[in-house]
């Protein structure tokens, strides 16, 4: 049976101990609830037992190392990653990205910038309890594709579930409330992550690809997601609240 939620569940998941003890002490100290995996193994185990809310994922374990299960991860799961690396290469974080990861932290890091980080992710996500309400639709279509920004859930014209990340969900949620705006690479950034942010560039750039490849029916040509050269990107259609019971 999994636990009651109190607060938001984070899932360590690291090969050395005293990084995952001395993190959850930290983390716990903060009003976070956490559990620990050493492994793949362990992690996908403590994802049946507990609900969890966010995965810091080490990059470099024994086994299946941290790239391999966040590919894993995206068969079924909608659990925002932050991955943690002593490799700062810019190759490394193009492919975590790739691999549905929503951040990158490199260490040795400040433990009070991955919590912001961390309470960013929540924010966006709707685990944060410190979340204030705001009197939005929830509910959007565009093209007869439907959104429920509650549930966050995104349906096809068929009426197929389209598994998506949390930042590709964010992501899509941005462009429906700026529907037919140019957005740059720097408003993406700030709407997604916050002016704190250490992302870079790029990583806008492969979200958006990998965004494109869910709903556009071709996506090196898209109808949806425009390339503006030289501003950004241009979000197409018309937007419709939808009612969704």
């Amino acid at each position: 049976m999994k636990s009651e939620k109190t607060a938001p569940h984070i899932l360590i998941v690291d090969d050395d101990y005293s990084i995952r003890s001395i993190l959850a002490e930290f983390l716990q100290s903060h009003g976070l609830i956490t559990f620990q995996a050493a492994n793949g193994a362990e992690m996908f185990s403590a994802l049946k037992r507990e609900s969890i809310d966010l995965i810091l994922l080490d990059l470099m374990m024994p086994g299946d190392d941290g790239l391999t299960l966040c590919r894993r991860l995206q068969n079924g799961y909608q659990i925002p990653v932050i991955i943690l690396t002593a490799v700062d290469s810019e190759t490394d974080r193009i492919i975590g990205l790739e691999l549905g990861a929503d951040d990158y932290v490199t260490k040795p890091f400040s433990s009070r910038e991955l919590l912001a980080r961390i309470r960013n992710i929540l924010r966006r996500f709707g685990d944060d309890p410190r979340k204030t309400a705001e009197k939005k639709p929830t509910s959007y279509r565009f093209a007869d594709w439907t959104i429920d920004s509650k549930r966050r859930t995104l349906f096809s014209p068929y009426g197929t579930l389209i598994v998506l990340t949390s930042t590709e969900f964010d992501l899509l949620m941005v462009f429906v409330e700026n529907s037919q705006r140019v957005l740059n690479r720097d408003a993406l950034l700030d709407a997604l992550h916050g002016r704190t942010s250490h992302q870079f560039d790029r990583a806008i750039d492969v979200q958006i690809s990998r965004l494109r490849r869910k709903i556009e029916t071709d996506p090196q040509n898209p109808e949806f997601i425009k390339t503006i050269r030289n501003e950004g990107y241009f979000f197409t259609p018309d937007i419709e609240q939808a009612d969704i019971k």
